[in-house]
């Protein structure tokens, strides 16, 4: 009676767990189904609740997109600071793409020689052009000072960047000149770029003093006495827009170095789409066929394997929504080949159990010594595999990660599903008579 208890809470918390990961996975049937019931509730402050409804997370080459590739300039940074400067850079591009709203961006670092590049992938984002309005126009602002200080012929001005760059700016705001009315970037900045700016101004009072925005000079005013203080003016004949874009792109954060667009590919959204169809289609034929085989080939096993199949394939789903996993074609093949793991594990219980059967133990016995002795090479065999995927996730490149990530998540799954589920749907048969008809099982 206390075994019946403790497989009946099983097949019950498998049923739960089923229906709250299929609802999270397709949410709209609950959803709709709360609608419905909600205004039928006549208790004040009862409702049913909405379930998450975030659809799933696509990959650039799903859902289409833009992919960058642009070459960081560290000619003049130091080689101990290089690493450094490639993780600022990274981080400041990642702030400026979320700006813009762009849902799940990739920005990589690459090393090759002594080259060091971003990779940049944003989903979602169709026009490349606009995309590189985006990140390749991401603001460099250096204030200059001229190299020949005794100079005078303003033709021949030579000016020699100084360490003030937008790196050190606090705050940029726009505001409107008291006199003109013309729009104009006021800038604030930290105490390490107040004091240069102070030193700047100091030795170099009746010089001019460029401000360059990415290579090209905004204003070169002259420079009438010592300024205190970090603030200083950009003035540039902006129109409002010009000076109020200059500004957002000024706090979400200036590039600590330079960097060249060196390769750019656009994915087109219908080509993603197709491509979309064509592994969902292969991914249901092969599901199919693995039914067929199960079902011929094991009877009723098979059927209870693919039972828990389903069970793991709505739990996978469902872990894929919550991390989130963004979804790409080598993701998709992950998951493909870990629901091939799932199906094996079933595979060698089954076989174990026939072996016990065999040995004319009862079919209790016998599926407990089956999960029991099999569950050594299962277990062998997927740690073997997760070893394998989270090497290829922390050494491999964007697509190798997606193809890891949902290989480890479903060779997890795999271990639960074919373990708990399947064991304990097989367990309601335990002591009844058709557990004798050896067709059926053998």
């Amino acid at each position: 009676m206390r075994q019946t208890s403790k497989i009946r809470i099983a097949i019950i918390s498998i049923f739960i767990l089923f229906a709250l990961a299929g609802s999270l996975d397709y949410p709209a049937f609950w959803n709709k189904g709360a609608d419905f019931l909600n205004p039928k509730i006549d208790i004040t402050g009862i409702k049913i609740p909405h379930f998450w409804n975030k659809p799933f997370s696509l990959g650039l080459d799903l859902q289409g997109g833009a992919h960058l590739i642009y070459e960081a300039d560290l000619s003049t940074i130091a080689e101990e600071e290089k690493d450094n400067s490639m993780q600022g850079l990274r981080d400041v591009i990642e702030r400026r793409i979320n700006i813009f709203g762009v849902t799940e961006p990739l920005v990589q670092i690459n090393k090759a020689g002594d080259s060091r590049r971003l990779i940049i992938e944003l989903a979602g984002i169709t026009d490349v052009n606009q995309a590189i309005q985006m990140i390749g126009e991401t603001p460099y602002l250096v204030f200059a000072e001229l190299e020949n200080k005794e100079e005078t012929d303003q033709t021949k001005w030579n000016f020699k960047p100084t360490e003030l760059t937008g790196g050190k700016l606090k705050l940029a705001r726009l505001e409107f000149d008291s006199t003109t009315y013309e729009p104009i970037v006021a800038l604030e900045f930290n105490e390490e770029g107040a004091s240069l700016f102070e030193e700047i101004t100091a030795r170099n009072i009746d010089k001019n003093v460029a401000i360059f925005l990415d290579g090209l000079v905004l204003s070169a005013p002259k420079v009438q006495q010592k300024i205190s203080g970090g603030n200083a003016v950009i003035t540039g004949r902006f129109s409002t827009k010009e000076a109020r874009d200059l500004v957002l792109r000024l706090n979400s954060g200036a590039l600590p170095v330079p960097i060249h667009l060196i390769a750019q590919k656009t994915i087109g959204a219908t080509l993603g789409t197709i491509s979309l169809e064509k592994s969902l289609r292969a991914a249901l034929w092969g599901f199919i066929a693995v039914v067929a085989f199960m079902i011929i080939y094991y009877r009723l096993f098979g059927f209870f394997a693919i039972l828990a199949l389903g069970v793991y394939a709505v739990l996978v789903l469902a872990i894929f929504k919550l991390i989130p996993v963004t979804l790409t074609l080598s993701g998709i093949a992950g998951f493909i080949l870990s629901i091939g793991m799932a199906v094996d594990a079933n595979i060698l219980v089954f076989e174990r159990i026939r072996e016990e059967r065999a040995a004319a133990k009862s079919f209790g016995l016998a599926l407990e010594d089956g999960f029991s002795r099999a569950w050594s090479s299962i277990k062998d065999g997927n740690i073997s595999t997760l070893i394998t995927a989270l090497i290829l996730f922390w050494f491999g490149t964007s697509v190798v990660k997606g193809f890891a990530l949902t290989l480890i998540v479903g060779v997890a799954v795999s271990m639960f599903s074919a373990i708990f589920v399947t064991k304990n749907l097989l367990k309601i048969f335990v002591g009844r008579k058709i557990a004798d008809v050896k067709w059926l099982w053998q």
